[in-house]
């Protein structure tokens, strides 16, 4: 799918996209304002040079005087060695800052993904999320180097001016004729490239997310032998990258030597007026030589910059439309989860739903009316066909969702008003795909929090019969699963997340479908890791062999979105209603 983005507006000094990024510049006030400050200086001392050598030629060189003229390639080399040191510092200081900043930048971004709710993750392309946090966050790297060299570009024109019409205002006014023509070609070109730039964003987004989804889904494009056609569409977007790409080259191979033909013309007219004003006064001969050759470098000074501003200004659109891009997403607060302020130092495991309704999509509900009562280490398991609601259940307790109508409590207290870290951290949920981050088993299974003990680790695997096939590994508990957890078997990654539930001792503990993919023998084994898991917790189990759930303390049948039958194993084959059925059918399956 492609990613539609915005179209770059021109409007290179938003004040308030300015304001924004700059407030990031707080952290490093000193460093910021040294970095204008040098900025000034080199700004400077580009101009004093062609004046130096001006006055070297008409005063010392003219008239023969070697003692002067070694004084002024003195100050002349020192200007220069200055200059050097000036421009490295403003360099070095300007990259140093832009990658503080974008540090800071990056990391608020994603501690602010962090808190969105699974509902936004839903609905958003991930490639689109990649293009934020990677390409439009890089895209403003290079913005307060570009800032500064563009508000140095500025003054080095102004200073530039100064001196010219300080030194003849007749040749500066001649000099500055074939600036409307310069400037019509650079306005030209910064309004092509800046269209050529949007092209390219959009081209970069597409990439993005069509290699992401498509790596993700290989097996699904492999089992398929859909290679040669997905290998076609990605031809298509690649050709579409590389054609935005061409028009930004095309763009520059034409106006960077209409720009030095310009330059070149301005030059030759300069010499040209300035021979022929230089006839017309035989006595100040002398001193036009040394103005000619100065203004001969101030208009190649004072063409470089105009040239570099067109470009600069379309790196300066590309950050403040980047800049809009992560703004809106920082400013993006309805995905954000909503956080309570209890934090009881204990809980007891009870749950609560009354009357819940809830849609994932306006008011395409998926429960309908839920009503049920889970008390302290009960187990409670949730069965009917796929789509009855089941997954949606525990969605809603951890607060992955938030229901439309009624109330969802845990311990009498509704779950709107816990903290949510508070809430999660007493709920553990198994899922049915397990993922697993690459990396070490052992980071897998305490996720980095430093409160858990390796010894606890390998208690809990030993616990729930997870040690033996860990140890066996290359490495034993620091063994690389890889990403996803694909060099694993799927029953050897279900005992990871139950070695995981366990380290964190939650009171409620959730399993979804744990058992639905993995052969009778590993069945056996996550059988019984589940019961060592169950044990003196509250569970919420959904399975669609009911044979593991017949010990349930409660089984509720749910029926597109609303519950149906409520009792245990033997009270509801009894009733010979919807369980009934599916307990029929599932002997007839695996008889």
């Amino acid at each position: 799918m492609k990613e539609k983005e915005p179209k770059i507006k021109g409007n290179v000094f938003d004040i308030k996209i300015l304001r924004r990024l700059f407030s990031f510049t707080q952290p490093y006030l000193l460093q910021f304002y040294f970095l204008l400050f040098l900025t000034i200086v080199a700004a400077l001392l580009g101009p004093v040079r062609p004046y130096l050598i001006s006055q070297a030629i008409n005063n010392y060189v003219v008239t023969a005087n070697f003692d002067g003229l070694q004084k002024m390639v003195i100050l002349l080399l020192g200007i220069l060695i200055v200059n050097g040191l000036v421009q490295y510092l403003q360099t070095y200081l300007a990259g140093w800052l832009g990658q503080h900043i974008i540090k800071d930048i990056r990391s608020r971004l994603y501690s602010h993904l962090l808190k969105f709710r699974l509902q936004f993750f839903d609905k958003t392309p991930i490639g689109r999320l990649v293009t934020r946090n990677v390409s439009d966050i890089e895209t403003l790297s290079d913005f307060n180097d570009v800032f500064a060299s563009t508000i140095g570009d500025f003054l080095q024109i102004f200073f530039i001016l100064g001196f010219m019409f300080w030194m003849d205002w007749k040749l500066t006014l001649f000099s500055l004729s074939m600036i409307p023509f310069l400037l019509i070609s650079t306005y030209v070109f910064k309004e092509k490239i800046k269209v050529s730039f949007n092209e390219v964003r959009t081209a970069v987004a597409n990439l993005n997310t069509f290699v992401q989804e498509h790596i993700t889904g290989m097996n699904i494009v492999q089992i398929f032998n859909s290679e040669e056609r997905e290998f076609k569409k990605f031809q298509a977007i690649n050709e579409e990258h590389k054609r935005a790409n061409l028009k930004s080259v095309l763009y520059y191979s034409v106006y960077m030597p209409i720009a030095d033909v310009i330059a070149a013309v301005g030059t030759g007219l300069l010499l040209w007026f300035g021979a022929r004003e230089a006839f017309g006064r035989p006595a100040e001969m002398e001193q036009i030589g040394g103005v000619l050759i100065a203004f001969i470098m101030y208009i190649a000074m004072f063409f470089r910059p105009i040239r570099m501003i067109a470009d600069r200004f379309n790196n300066l659109q590309m950050a403040i439309v980047s800049s809009e891009r992560i703004f809106k997403l920082l400013d993006d607060k309805e995905p954000l989860q909503d956080s309570g302020i209890a934090q009881p130092d204990t809980f007891k495991g009870s749950v609560k739903f009354d009357h819940v309704w809830f849609a994932y999509n306006d008011e395409e509900y998926v429960l309908k009316d839920i009503s049920f009562d889970v008390k302290p280490g009960q187990t409670v398991a949730f069965v009917g066909a796929t789509g009855a609601g089941k997954s949606s259940v525990i969605n809603l307790l951890s607060r992955f969702y938030e229901i439309n109508k009624g109330e969802i409590s845990v311990d009498g207290i509704d779950i709107k008003h816990y903290d949510v870290n508070s809430l999660r951290a007493h709920i553990s949920v198994v899922m049915q795909d397990v993922f697993l981050f690459s990396d070490t088993i052992y980071n897998n299974i305490t996720l980095f929090n430093k409160n858990i003990s390796r010894e606890k680790v390998i208690e809990a695997a030993e616990m729930v019969g997870a040690r033996k096939f860990i140890e066996r590994l290359p490495g034993g508990f620091d063994y690389n699963v890889m990403e996803r957890g694909a060099t694993l078997s799927v029953g050897q990654r279900q005992l990871i997340s139950f070695v995981r539930s366990m380290v964190y001792d939650p009171k409620i503990i959730v399993l979804d479908e744990a058992t639905s993919s993995i052969d009778t023998e590993t069945e056996e084994l996550v059988q019984g890791a589940m019961e060592k898991l169950m044990k003196g917790r509250t569970a919420l189990v959904i399975a669609h062999r009911l044979s593991t759930i017949q010990k349930a303390d409660k089984i509720i049948v749910l029926d597109k979105g609303r519950i149906e039958e409520t009792g245990t194993h033997e009270e509801l084959l009894l009733q010979r209603g919807l369980y009934y059925q599916l307990n029929a059918m599932q002997h007839k399956i695996f008889a």
